[in-house]
């Protein structure tokens, strides 16, 4: 999640990197967030010609609008990985990140692979004819259906309770493409499940619902940071979405699919 960076500061740079060159520049492309009180900003810095730059300060709160693009990309994914507001609204509002999609797929494949070893280890078939290694396969890619279904419940739960919410807050309009791009950017820590399956150990289970805690957590601060609400309404939305995510797989398994939720997987390591 981390980037910008020094190289935000650097001449000639700032176009690639989503950071405003000029002040012209700046008001032309786009707004941008103070990364302390989350006001709107027409630039981050400001560039006086001869290589000399001037982090621009926000008129609202009087500190740097962003002070992350001085910093080193790893020092930016390490407050991120610490659910820093600020490190937050440096990567969803000032800089250009196009990876969601991709972020997505690969996490859900990280979440596929998870429940299909469970399921393989499970079933405990050694048999190496083709038809039962092409029936393993095609378990991946179901595996990889329903968590792609899980996760669109997860996400239309909290969608749902916040368009709904909406009226309550009528001042403020909500856009929910940025919300899914930040919950999506934020659902990073479902990559840590493959180290946790490949070294397996006997806290595997902890680490598993350690890493369903952290993923949980960065979706409720990408909702806080995002649409600038209390800690309260954020909570509450990431719990209609668990209740909708519940809803999809207890209808799974009255279906009598093998779905490997997170609580099936819990309960068969504990044994």
């Amino acid at each position: 999640m981390g980037t910008g960076g020094r190289s935000g500061l650097q001449k000639g740079k700032g176009k690639a990197d989503g950071v405003a060159v000029t002040p012209t520049a700046a008001s032309a492309s786009c707004q941008y967030r103070c990364i302390e009180c989350n006001q709107e900003a027409k630039e981050l810095y400001r560039d006086y010609n001869h290589g000399v730059l001037k982090i621009t300060i926000c008129k609202s709160c009087q500190k740097p609008v962003d002070k992350y693009i001085e910093y080193d990309p790893v020092i930016i994914l390490i407050n991120a990985i610490l659910c820093k507001a600020q490190a937050y609204r440096h990567i969803l509002f000032n800089t250009k990140i196009n990876m969601h999609g991709k972020l997505c797929v690969f996490c859900l494949l990280c979440e596929a692979y998870l429940r299909w070893w469970q399921l393989q280890d499970s079933s405990r078939i050694t048999d190496p004819d083709d038809f039962i290694r092409y029936a393993k396969e095609w378990d991946f890619y179901r595996m990889f259906a329903i968590a792609s279904l899980e996760q669109t419940a997860y996400f239309s739960g909290i969608f749902t309770f916040l368009w709904v919410e909406r009226p309550l807050r009528a001042k403020k309009k909500l856009n929910f493409v940025l919300l899914l791009k930040a919950l999506l950017l934020s659902s990073y820590g479902k990559l840590l499940l493959i180290p946790a399956v490949i070294w397996e150990h006997d806290y595997t289970p902890l680490c598993l619902r350690l890493i369903k805690v952290f993923v949980l957590t960065s979706n409720f601060q990408a909702i806080r940071v995002t649409l600038n609400v209390s800690r309260k309404l954020s909570f509450l939305a990431i719990l209609s979405g668990l209740l909708v995510e519940s809803t999809m797989v207890y209808f799974f398994q009255r279906m009598e699919w093998a779905v490997g939720s997170d609580c099936a997987i819990y309960k068969s390591q504990d044994f």
